[in-house]
């Protein structure tokens, strides 16, 4: 493996392709609600939530230990270890997706009919398979190359995976429609797969050109048993904590519809509702993603590095410059969205339900992304079973608010215990990073000044984008002033509350912990 990217090239690159992955994969979704409709849109979103049960259980959990493990034996320089535990992550791989396969061909017509409440899902539940074993593929090899800081090659083949997946989808649609119901969400499955089996063979015959040079021997018993027991440390407590937070996912978006058709909402809008907020607004809010994704992937590696070296002083740094990005970023963007994505949504998809719950959603999607960072800082310095625990403990509370909230509530029940899991599972995440992982974090800069600043953004750009528009201005024109404006005004707030994005880390010390009094006592 050539040389390892600092951290600054992986988050950009990364950053860029996701973003433009983001931009595709969002035209694609406007495309296909479209072509297919809000009713079959749904029928779709309630297939993925199995497909992602799927995955947690399947690869999630061996993807993170395959990174984590292969960046500590790169930073003991020992290569021909790191192949040797890919090697075993995917023959681990294959045994759990056999299972796994088996138990999906067995059980598609109940698992349709009594869990996922609708019977025509069910011819869509084994086409998932083909692509659950080449997704575990994928996601082994890019994580392989990722623990080396490698985030050229996974970057490009994630980006032109998306390109195949949208024209596969959208061109097979286009020559078999009209469909019915079961037959659409098929053949969008279908679809799906074949842009998996460009990722996965792309990536597995690269890192077969690029590896240095194979092991001369055959590995020991010893070796392979040590390489399969480092791997389970970390995967088992991973791959719990996504299949809980996947578990607790999808039962939510199952009960979702069924319970407003007992709040009085015939099955067919039921559906037609639950497509337009999974399917569309829900999207539309995780745009922002593209960026922490990218963030997570490339902090991972440094972060164990960092533990497997002992630089408590680096980690700590990187914990916090993540903090801060996370508010520096999608802040901002979760204001504009809020602000200028009902309209923009509504243009896009056709639909004017989109922009409805944008408020009460974005909440819950802005700490999530606090989230998905807080889960990479945690596995990176090892704290996996206190974050399956946290995860048990939020996806129980956002459940309960699911079941316990009144029925005519509707999507506003599911966006508050969004944001009621959020916020604890915030607390608790950072409580053990703080207590157990000994990080020290300036609240004020890295989450204070930010959303206040996103929140005098958002006010504004709110109401200059209204008053455009009742001018006579055009929806893009009044979107992109009011967004100039909230922008400057946005970097304009942090600057007056003595937070410089621009300035360098290491110039400033703006993400190194301050002292305490009693600590500056003590060194005078």
């Amino acid at each position: 493996m050539k040389e390892r990217e600092s951290f600054v090239q992986s988050a950009f690159l990364l950053t860029v392709v996701g973003v433009v992955t983001q931009v595709v994969g969002f035209f694609y979704r406007m495309m296909l609600s479209r072509t297919v409709g809000a009713e079959y849109m749904g029928l779709y979103q309630l297939v993925m939530p199995v497909y992602g049960v799927l995955q947690s259980v399947a690869v999630s959990g061996l993807a993170v230990a395959v990174c984590n493990r292969t960046a500590a034996e790169a930073a003991r320089q020992n290569s021909q270890g790191a192949a040797r535990l890919l090697r075993t992550a995917l023959w681990l791989l294959f045994a759990v997706w056999a299972m796994l396969a088996a138990a999906v061909v067995l059980l598609a017509q109940p698992l349709a009919k009594w869990v996922l409440g609708d019977g025509r899902t069910a011819l869509a539940l084994p086409c998932l398979l083909p692509c659950l074993l080449l997704t575990g593929v994928e996601n082994l090899t890019k994580n392989y190359f990722y623990g080396f800081g490698e985030t050229r090659i996974p970057a490009a083949v994630e980006l032109a995976e998306q390109v195949i997946r949208a024209a596969a989808v959208l061109g097979l649609l286009w020559m078999l429609m009209p469909l019915d119901g079961a037959h659409t969400v098929a053949v969008i499955v279908l679809g799906m797969g074949v842009s998996e089996v460009f990722s996965s063979l792309v990536l597995t015959l690269t890192r077969w050109a690029r590896q240095r040079r194979p092991d001369a021997r055959p590995a020991q018993t010893g070796e392979a048993r040590a390489a399969r027991r480092s791997l389970l440390q970390i995967a088992l407590p991973v791959g719990f904590t996504a299949l809980l937070g996947n578990l607790m996912g999808s039962v939510n978006a199952i009960l979702v519809p069924q319970l407003l058709v007992l709040a009085g909402y015939t099955a067919s809008e039921a559906m037609e509702a639950f497509g337009v907020v999974f399917g569309m607004t829900l999207p539309l809010l995780n745009l922002p993603f593209a960026f922490v994704n990218a963030l997570s992937l490339s902090i991972l590696p440094r972060l164990t590095e960092c533990c497997t070296l002992g630089r408590k002083a680096e980690l700590n740094r990187y914990i916090e410059t993540a903090l801060f990005s996370i508010s520096l970023l999608v802040l901002p963007l979760m204001a504009l969205l809020v602000t200028l994505g009902g309209g923009i949504g509504a243009l896009m998809f056709h639909e004017e339900r989109v922009g409805e719950l944008l408020l009460p959603l974005s909440f819950g999607a802005a700490l999530s992304a606090y989230e998905a960072v807080l889960n990479t800082d945690l596995n990176g310095i090892g704290r996996q079973r206190q974050l399956a625990a946290t995860s048990l403990l939020c996806g129980a509370l956002q459940l309960g608010c699911t079941l316990l909230l009144p029925g005519s509530l509707g999507f506003y029940a599911y966006a508050l215990g969004t944001a009621v899991r959020s916020l604890l599972g915030f607390w608790l995440r950072i409580r053990v990073i703080v207590r157990q992982g000994g990080a020290q974090i300036r609240w004020f800069p890295v989450l204070t000044a930010p959303a206040l600043s996103a929140l005098l953004m958002g006010l504004t750009v709110n109401l200059l984008y209204r008053s455009l528009r009742g001018s006579g201005a055009g929806l893009w024109a009044a979107s992109l002033l009011a967004a100039l404006v909230g922008c400057a005004l946005y970097l304009a707030t942090l600057l007056a509350q003595g937070v410089n994005p621009f300035r360098r880390a290491q110039d400033s010390h703006s993400f190194s912990a301050p002292h305490s009094s009693r600590q500056r006592k003590r060194s005078s």
